[in-house]
């Protein structure tokens, strides 16, 4: 029985292949080419992929910042496939430039990158490189960029946003301040190690064993401590120091000053009410003492009971004194746009 079936089932089967269309063999064949062209193309994605993070995790081994010119700006960064984040830094670091703020940012972007490069956390998912304008001018002109120096942050996918240029202008680049965002954008928390510094502590020394000393050579006669008049100065120092943003200077780590790279304009007072230079808070130093001096020879002319024609020139000493200084005083709260050093709007 089933001897006999047998040729009538292969009768059937045949019947039926010459009912399929003439077309379905080709379409058939090249539905399996593209999946063996996909299934090529994927592999080789993956080659040149491993390969890219090869060379990567080579040459962050040699050091923390490798850096990168056209070609290997748009081979590493620019063109897929890429798994990893990178963190760039455009900068000017050429003495012909003449970039202070570059060399400052550098050296807090060379603490971030080692930091990582040594923490037990580090892997091939986040790199850090450098873009020298003189090395890289194509680089600043693709991506328009006229200033230095620019942080930005190149994710693993798709082209970068707003808030992966890091706000310089506003926050600073102290290292700390560049690994909190980096691990908004990424999610990899750096811990900043800094190199010992001893220079405070050889500061505080020092000025210990100043006070002490004079002490020493005063101790038969301390009524100098009772003293209101230089009590009262070292208090205005502080309140100086204070109010023209040093500690605000310590905290941020700001620029001394900022020098135009195309004009080479220095500026010392910033635009923005959201930052300051170092420059500019000795500025306000100075000018809140000028006027605190005009107010207190105000208050002498009026008090004293010396001279008429002396307390007059007293008084057009410390009014001119508050009016000029005050003036210029008020010249910067008003570039400052909403206030100094901070808006009130935040």
């Amino acid at each position: 029985m089933g001897a006999r079936g047998s040729p009538s089932r292969r009768r059937q089967a045949g019947r039926r292949l010459r009912y399929l269309p003439t077309g379905s063999f080709p379409f058939l064949l090249l539905l399996l080419l593209l999946c063996i062209q996909l299934g090529g193309g994927q592999k080789k994605k993956e080659n040149l992929l491993a390969e890219k993070v090869e060379q990567l995790m080579e040459w962050s081994s040699r050091r923390s910042i490798f850096r990168m010119n056209g070609d290997k700006f748009r081979k590493f960064i620019k063109a897929p496939p890429r798994n990893y984040s990178m963190i760039v830094m455009f900068t000017a670091l050429q003495p012909q430039r003449q970039c202070s703020v570059c060399r400052q940012a550098n050296e807090e972007y060379q603490i971030l990158a080692n930091s990582w490069r040594y923490s037990s956390a580090f892997c091939n998912k986040l790199f850090f490189s450098m873009v020298d304008y003189d090395e890289g001018t194509d680089v600043f002109q693709q991506l328009n960029m006229n200033s230095a120096p620019t942080f930005m942050h190149f994710p693993p996918k798709g082209r970068p946003k707003r808030a992966d240029t890091f706000d310089l202008q506003r926050i600073g680049f102290a290292a700390e301040q560049l690994a909190k965002w980096i691990a908004d954008r990424t999610d990899v928390h750096i811990r900043v190690f800094r190199p010992p510094n001893y220079s405070g502590t050889i500061a505080l020394a020092l000025l210990v064993s100043l006070v002490g000393g004079l002490l020493y050579l005063r101790r038969n006669n301390l009524e100098f401590i009772y003293n209101k008049t230089g009590w009262a100065m070292v208090s205005l120092c502080i309140v100086f120091a204070m109010t023209s943003g040093q500690m605000w200077n310590h905290i941020r780590g700001p620029p001394y000053a900022h020098k135009n790279p195309h004009n080479g304009q220095v500026s010392y007072i910033h635009g923005s009410s959201q930052a300051q230079f170092v420059a500019e808070s000795h500025i306000i130093l100075v000018l809140n003492a000028a006027i605190t001096m005009g107010m207190v020879l105000l208050n002498e002319a009026a008090t004293s009971k010396g001279d008429v024609g002396k307390r007059r020139i007293i008084c057009l000493v410390g009014l001119g004194l508050v009016v000029f200084f005050f003036s210029f005083l008020l010249s910067i709260f008003r570039s400052k746009y909403h206030g100094y050093p901070y808006s009130f709007e935040e």
